[in-house]
C-alpha cells in the first residue's frame, strides 16, 4: 500500500533502476538475514555491555520482532528509535525492519521540541529510547511528550531500571519466543523492497527537521556503493565512534559492516583515548568519524602509547577535513583518509583509497554510486560547463524524491527534471570528480551535525528583551563550524549570554541549539530587499576572531 505523504519514484526511473539491478530488490531484513546464515558463527556486534556472534545477533533480532508484533506494532507504523552507541539499537532497528514498521532516527540529544515536531510529522506510534543516558534523564522528557501526541501508544525502554509504568526491551526479547507459528507469522511481515523502511531527520533551513523517506531499495542501493568505495570486506573491523542514528554511522557503519558481513564495532565514547583503546583490543581495521574526533585522536598526547597499526583506512564525513588533518592520519596513525560528503537525502561523495595524499587534500571526489547522475546548475536550472561553479543536483537510484509530508518544500528542493537541489556550491571537473566550494542553503555544519539557524532564531527571538537575532555559523578548527548568535537587544535592555542560555534551556532547546558565541550589536545589517545579511556577519565574526 502506497505511504501517504511519500513522493514516490516515477515508473520510469523505478523500471529502470529494476531493469538494471541498480536496485537489488531485496529488503534490510533480507540483507541482515543473509549475513547471519552465511556466518552464522562470526563475531558481529560489539559494544560496551555485549560481544555477539552473527547468530546470537539473529536470535535477539528475531525474537524482539516478535514481541513487536505481538505487542501491536502493525506495518508502516512510524517507530522513533532514539538509541545511543549500544547494540540495542541494532537489534531494534532490524526488528522494526523485519516487521515493516518504518524507522524514525533520532539522536540521543534531541529534546522534546524536535521529538514533538517529529512525532506529529510522522504520526508515530512507539518510541524506543533509554531511560537515562548520561545526563539525560528521559522521564520527564516522555511525560512531556505523551500528552501532546495520543497517537504515540507504545513507549519501549532500554536498560532502565524496574518501571512498570512501560514496557521494557529486555523483557520483550527474553519472553519472546521462537515457535514455527511465530516465525511463520515473522515471515509474512516481510515488506516489499519499494516501500519505504526508514525516515531520518534533516536539519531545516526554515525551522524544524524535515523528514526524509528512504525505501529498502535506494537505502540500500546507497549502502551498497559507500561499502563498495571505501573497500569494507568481511575480513575488516569497522570501529563507530559518531551517534548511531546519524546518517553517516548508520549507512557506512552498521549498515556497511552487515552488507558486507564484516564486525561492527559500537563505541560510546568520544574521548581519544577510549577510541585509541578500542582499536588496540578489537583491533580495528577501519573506522567511520567525524572530523572533529578525528582531530582529537592525531592531536591526543597519548596516541604512542597505543598500537594503532591495524587501523588502515577511515571514513570521515559530515563536515569539511582541512589538508592538515589527512596528512596527520596517514603520518601520525598510518591510516588511509576517506573524505566523505551527501546528505541524509542519498547523495553522496567520496574520495577512494587510491588517492595519492596530494589528491585526498584537494577534497575532489568521486559520486558513490556510479548510476546516479550529478550536474551543476545555475539559479535558472541551466546546466552549466565544467569547471564552472553553480548548484549541485542530483538523481539517481540511491538519492530520495522528497520530503515527507512537505509538498510546499519538495516543490523547492527539487527541479523541473526531478534533480534533488543539495544546496551546495560545487565545481565538476573534467574527469566528473566534484570539489565542494560553499553552501547555499543557510545551515550551520557542527561537528557533522546539521543545525538549522532559523530554529534558532525562532528560540530566541520569544525573549522579552530580544529585538532582532540572526544564527550563523562561526569558523572553528575543530568543529568545522561553531554556532553564534547575533543579537539586537530592545532599546534599553541589558542582556548578557548567560541570560540568553537560560532562556533557551527554560524553553526545552537541545544542547545542539545553545549558542557558543553570543554577539551583541546596536542593529542586524540588512540586505537590500530588507533581509538579515548574514554574509556581513559571517565576514564580521571572522575579524572578531582574527581570522584572514
Amino acid at each position: 500500500m502506497p505511504l501517504e505523504g511519500f513522493p514516490g519514484y516515477q515508473k520510469k526511473d523505478v523500471e529502470k533502476y529494476n531493469k538494471f539491478r541498480w536496485w537489488l530488490g531485496i529488503t534490510l531484513g533480507d540483507m541482515f538475514d543473509k549475513a547471519t546464515d552465511l556466518y552464522p558463527n562470526k563475531e558481529a556486534l560489539v559494544d560496551n555491555r555485549s560481544r555477539l556472534t552473527y547468530c546470537q545477533l539473529r536470535d535477539k533480532v528475531d525474537r524482539l520482532a516478535i514481541a513487536l508484533i505481538k505487542l501491536g506494532i502493525k506495518k508502516q507504523d512510524r517507530v522513533l528509535l532514539q538509541l545511543p552507541n549500544w547494540s540495542e539499537f541494532v537489534y531494534s532497528y532490524f526488528a522494526l525492519q523485519k516487521i515493516g514498521a518504518i524507522v524514525v532516527l533520532l539522536i540521543p540529544r534531541h529534546s522534546q521540541t524536535e521529538i514533538n515536531h517529529l512525532c506529529r510529522l510522522t504520526g508515530a506510534t512507539a518510541w524506543i529510547l533509554p531511560e537515562q543516558y548520561r545526563k539525560i534523564n528521559y522521564m520527564p522528557i516522555i511525560d512531556d511528550v505523551l500528552p501532546a501526541n495520543p497517537e504515540l501508544k507504545h513507549v519501549i525502554l532500554v536498560r532502565g531500571k524496574e518501571n512498570n509504568r512501560f514496557t521494557s526491551l529486555e523483557e520483550l526479547i527474553q519472553n519472546a519466543k521462537l515457535s514455527e507459528d511465530n516465525i511463520r507469522e515473522l515471515a509474512d511481515r516481510r515488506p516489499e523492497p519499494g516501500e519505504v523502511a526508514h525516515m531520518g531527520p534533516t536539519g531545516g533551513t526554515t525551522g524544524l527537521p524535515k523528514v526524509v523517506p528512504r525505501t529498502h531499495n535506494d537505502l540500500i542501493c546507497n549502502v551498497e556503493y559507500k561499502a563498495r568505495g571505501w573497500e569494507l570486506k568481511d575480513s575488516d573491523i569497522c570501529l563507530a565512534i559518531t551517534p548511531a542514528g546519524h546518517d553517516m554511522t548508520f549507512t557506512v557503519g552498521i549498515c556497511g559492516t552487515i552488507f558486507t558481513f564484516s564486525k561492527l564495532v559500537l563505541l560510546d565514547s568520544t574521548l581519544p583515548e577510549d577510541f585509541c583503546r578500542a582499536v588496540q583490543r578489537e583491533k580495528a581495521t577501519c573506522s567511520v568519524m567525524a572530523p572533529a574526533l578525528a582531530m582529537r585522536v592525531v592531536n591526543f598526547e597519548g596516541l604512542k602509547d597505543y598500537d594503532m597499526s591495524s587501523l588502515s583506512k577511515a571514513y570521515v564525513g559530515g563536515a569539511p577535513s582541512p589538508p592538515d588533518l589527512i596528512q596527520s592520519g596517514y603520518d601520525k596513525v598510518g591510516y588511509k583518509h576517506i573524505n566523505g560528503f551527501g546528505g541524509t537525502e542519498g547523495h553522496s561523495c567520496m574520495t577512494r583509497l587510491d588517492y595519492d595524499l596530494d589528491a585526498l587534500c584537494n577534497a575532489a571526489a568521486r559520486p558513490s554510486c556510479p548510476y546516479a547522475e550529478y550536474k551543476i546548475i545555475d539559479q535558472d536550472e541551466t546546466e552549466l560547463p565544467l569547471n564552472t561553479e553553480g548548484e549541485l543536483v542530483a538523481k539517481g537510484p540511491d538519492v530520495f524524491t522528497g520530503y515527507f509530508r512537505s509538498p510546499e518544500e519538495n516543490r523547492k528542493a527539487f527541479t523541473k527534471d526531478g534533480f534533488f537541489k543539495t544546496g551546495d556550491l560545487a565545481i565538476m571537473d573534467d574527469s566528473g570528480k566534484i570539489l565542494i566550494t560553499g553552501r547555499i542553503k543557510d545551515i550551520i555544519l557542527r561537528g557533522g551535525e546539521n543545525i538549522s539557524p532559523a530554529e534558532i532564531e525562532g528560540l530566541i527571538i520569544a525573549h522579552t528583551g530580544v529585538k532582532a537575532v540572526s544564527v550563523i555559523g562561526m569558523p572553528d578548527k575543530e568543529l568545522g563550524e561553531r554556532i553564534c548568535a547575533y543579537i539586537q537587544p530592545v532599546h534599553g535592555v541589558k542582556l548578557d549570554p548567560e541570560d540568553i542560555i537560560s532562556f533557551l534551556k527554560s524553553n526545552g532547546a537541545s544542547v545542539l541549539q545553545l549558542p557558543e558565541r553570543v554577539e551583541f550589536i546596536d542593529a542586524i545589517p540588512l540586505t537590500k530587499v530588507g533581509k538579515a545579511d548574514k554574509k556581513a556577519l559571517r565576514e564580521d565574526i571572522k575579524k572578531r576572531l582574527g581570522i584572514a
